[in-house]
C-alpha cells in the first residue's frame, strides 16, 4: 500500500543531528555494542551478540558478548539490551532528491478523486505567494471512481491563473492546467509528439496529461528552485530516511544538479548515509564518466560508477512496453523512451568505458529488449563480474527470467510495487501475463541475485513496508487474504538479504556495507523486534530504535525502553 510521503518526521534525540555522523566523537577510540542478537548477513557468522569497531567506524570484531567484552575492556560500551541489530538497510532503487522535493510539494498520494486532489491543492496553496507555481505529486487515476486520466479543466476551475503541474505517483505522467501549458515555450496543439513521450490530445488540443518525456514541455517553464530550497528539501529527505533505518541508497538517475547537491552535503559532513549514485541517462552523463572515471568522495559516503538508462514507461500510465496489447486498452502496447538503436549505442559506450549499466525496464517487451541488447554488447564479457542491472524487471515473459542468470545480471526489484499495483495489474496484463509479473521467487529459483528497494518517492521510503510486501504479498491492511500471487513470496531472511548484503553487492559495495563483519563499515540498525522471528504480517511495525553510520548514530528514537 502506498502511504503519504510527507508525514511528520519522527523526532530525533538531542544531539543526533545529521552533522553528528561526521563530526561528533572524532577522537573516540574503540566501541563495543552488545545486544540480544545481531543478524550479520554474513555467512561466516550469521548471528552474534556483540560487535566492536574502531575510531574510523570500521568493524574490528563480531562474536560472543562475553568474549568481546574480555577482549576490549577499555572500549566504550553500548548495551542494546533485548534489541535485535541488523546491517544498515539499503534501498537499491530510490530517488533521494526527488523525495526531498516531494516533501516540499503538495502531497497527492492516496487521493480517491479529483475533488480530493483539488481540496489538497487548495489547502497547500494557502501559504504560497500568489505568483508561485503550484507543484505536487502522487496522483493515481486508478484510485478514482472513473479510473481515467484527468484533464486540465478540473484544475482550471480551481486555479485559472496560477500554473499547476502535478506528477503522477510513478513519475511517468504529468497533469497540468491551462496556465502551465500557456507558459510552455512550444505550442502544444497539433499532432506532433516528442521522442519517448506522448502529449494526450482531443481534437488536436492538449488535454493536460503528458506521458514520460513529454512532461519536460511544461516543467521547463517552471521557475528553478533556489539553492536554499534545495538544501532544505534534501535535509528533510535525509532526516526522513534515517528515521526508517536506511543507511544506504542507490540513487537511480542522478542529475548533474542532484549530484552537486549531494557533494555539497558530503563536503560539509552532512551526508548522513551512503549514496551510490547512477548518472541520469543520456550521452552527456556517460561521456562525463568516460572522461573523468568513477567518482569516490573521500568520506566514503558518495560515489558514482554507473549509469541509469531507460527503455520504457510505467504500467500504471500504460507506458510500459508490452509484447502484446494491453488487456484493458486494445491497440496500445506502450512506448519506448528511446529507440532500440539509440539504447544500444548508449549501452555500448558505457561498456567501452567500464561503467556499470542499470536499465529501467517494466514491460515484457522492454525487458526483452534490454536482455537482447545486454547479450549483444557484453558478448564474451557476459561471464565476467560486470553486475549489470535491470531496474524493476517487473513484467517478464516467464522464459526470459532464466536469461538473467546466464548473463550474470542483477534483478533490482521493489516489493511494494506489487502490493500497490495488484488492484489493477490484472486488468492491464490479463491473467496469463501475471505468471511473469513481480516474480521474485522465480528469480531466486533461477539463481538470479536480487537487490531490493522501494523506488521512493514513487512508493513510501519505509523499507519495513518492502519487507512486509516481500514476505506476505499483502499490503499494510492484510489484503488480500493469503497474499497476491503468494507463490512469488520471499522468506524473511531472503527479503532482509535483498535490503542489505544483496543491495550492497549490486553496487560493488560488498567490502564496505551490507554485512556486519570485520573490515566493513559499522552501518547498522537497532530494532525492537527480530525481523526473522516475528510474524510476516508484523514486519511493517518493526520498531527502529536507532540508525548508525560509520559507528555513529544518525537517528535515535526519543522514547526508547
Amino acid at each position: 500500500m502506498r502511504r503519504l510521503v510527507n508525514i511528520p518526521i519522527a523526532p530525533v534525540a538531542a544531539g543526533l543531528l545529521l552533522a553528528l555522523a561526521a563530526t561528533a566523537h572524532a577522537a573516540d577510540g574503540e566501541r563495543l555494542l552488545t545486544a540480544a542478537r545481531i543478524h550479520t548477513s554474513d555467512a561466516a557468522m550469521p548471528v552474534a551478540t556483540a560487535m566492536a569497531w574502531d575510531a574510523e567506524g570500521r568493524i574490528i570484531a563480531v562474536g560472543d558478548a562475553s568474549e568481546l567484552v574480555a577482549r576490549y575492556p577499555d572500549a566504550e560500551r553500548i548495551d542494546a539490551g533485548d534489541a535485535t541489530v541488523v546491517p544498515g538497510l539499503i534501498d537499491a532503487h530510490a530517488h533521494l532528491v526527488g523525495l526531498g522535493q516531494a516533501l516540499m510539494q503538495a502531497d497527492l498520494v492516496g487521493a480517491r478523486s479529483t475533488a480530493e486532489i483539488v481540496e489538497r491543492l487548495q489547502a497547500f496553496a494557502r501559504d504560497m505567494p500568489a505568483d508561485a507555481w503550484l507543484l505536487g505529486r502522487g496522483w493515481d487515476q486508478n484510485l478514482w471512481p472513473e479510473t481515467a486520466f484527468p484533464t486540465a479543466a478540473v484544475l482550471d476551475a480551481a486555479f485559472p491563473e496560477r500554473p499547476v503541474v502535478l506528477e503522477r505517483i510513478d513519475g511517468h505522467a504529468t497533469w497540468a492546467n491551462s496556465a502551465a501549458m500557456r507558459a510552455a515555450e512550444r505550442d502544444l496543439s497539433g499532432d506532433w509528439q516528442p521522442d519517448g513521450g506522448l502529449v494526450l490530445r482531443e481534437d488536436g488540443q492538449p488535454t493536460g496529461v503528458f506521458i514520460d518525456t513529454a512532461a519536460r514541455l511544461v516543467y521547463a517553464a517552471a521557475p528553478a528552485p533556489s539553492e536554499a530550497w534545495q538544501d532544505q528539501a534534501f535535509e528533510r529527505a535525509l532526516q526522513h530516511v534515517a528515521s526508517l533505518g536506511l543507511t544506504g541508497v542507490h540513487d537511480m538517475g542522478t542529475s548533474d544538479a542532484g549530484f552537486a547537491l549531494m557533494n555539497r552535503f558530503a563536503d560539509r559532513g552532512a551526508l548522513s548515509l551512503r549514496v551510490r549514485a547512477y548518472a541520469s541517462r543520456g550521452a552527456g552523463a556517460i561521456e562525463s564518466l568516460c572522461r573523468d572515471g568513477a567518482y569516490h568522495h573521500d568520506s566514503g559516503r558518495l560515489d558514482m560508477r554507473g549509469v541509469k538508462l531507460m527503455i520504457d514507461g510505467a504500467l500504471g500510465s500504460r507506458g510500459a512496453a508490452l509484447i502484446e496489447d494491453y488487456s484493458d486498452d486494445p491497440g496500445n502496447r506502450g512506448l519506448l523512451i528511446q529507440d532500440e538503436d539509440a539504447f544500444e549505442a548508449a549501452v555500448r559506450r558505457a561498456h567501452e568505458c567500464g561503467l556499470q549499466v542499470a536499465t529501467h525496464a517494466i514491460g515484457d517487451r522492454g525487458n526483452r529488449i534490454v536482455l537482447d541488447t545486454y547479450k549483444r554488447v557484453l558478448g564474451d564479457d557476459a561471464s565476467g563480474d560486470h553486475r549489470w542491472r535491470v531496474e524493476h524487471a517487473q513484467v517478464m515473459a516467464p522464459g526470459d527470467i532464466a536469461r538473467f542468470s546466464g548473463l550474470k545480471l542483477v534483478a533490482s526489484m521493489q516489493p511494494t510495487h506489487a502490493t500497490s499495483d495488484m488492484p489493477w495489474a490484472g486488468e492491464r496484463l490479463g491473467e496469463e501475463r501475471l505468471a511473469g509479473a513481480y516474480a521474485w521467487r522465480s528469480f531466486v529459483e533461477a539463481g538470479v541475485p536480487l537487490a531490493l528497494g522501494s523506488d521512493f518517492p514513487v512508493e513510501f521510503a519505509d523499507p519495513r513496508l518492502g519487507l512486509l510486501a516481500a514476505v506476505t504479498r499483502q499490503d499494510a491492511h492484510g489484503h488480500p487474504p493469503g497474499g497476491w500471487l503468494p507463490g512469488q513470496a520471499l522468506t524473511a531472511a531472503e527479503a532482509l538479504h535483498g535490503f542489505t548484503a544483496g543491495a550492497a553487492w549490486a553496487a560493488f559495495d560488498e567490502d564496505e556495507a551490507g554485512r556486519l563483519a570485520p573490515g566493513l563499515r559499522a552501518d547498522f540498525v537497532i530494532l525492537g523486534q527480530d525481523p526473522l522471528v516475528i510474524p510476516g504480517a508484523e514486519l511493517d511495525s518493526l520498531e527502529v530504535r536507532s540508525t548508525w553510520v560509520d559507528g555513529r548514530p544518525v537517528y535515535e528514537a526519543i522514547d526508547q525502553p
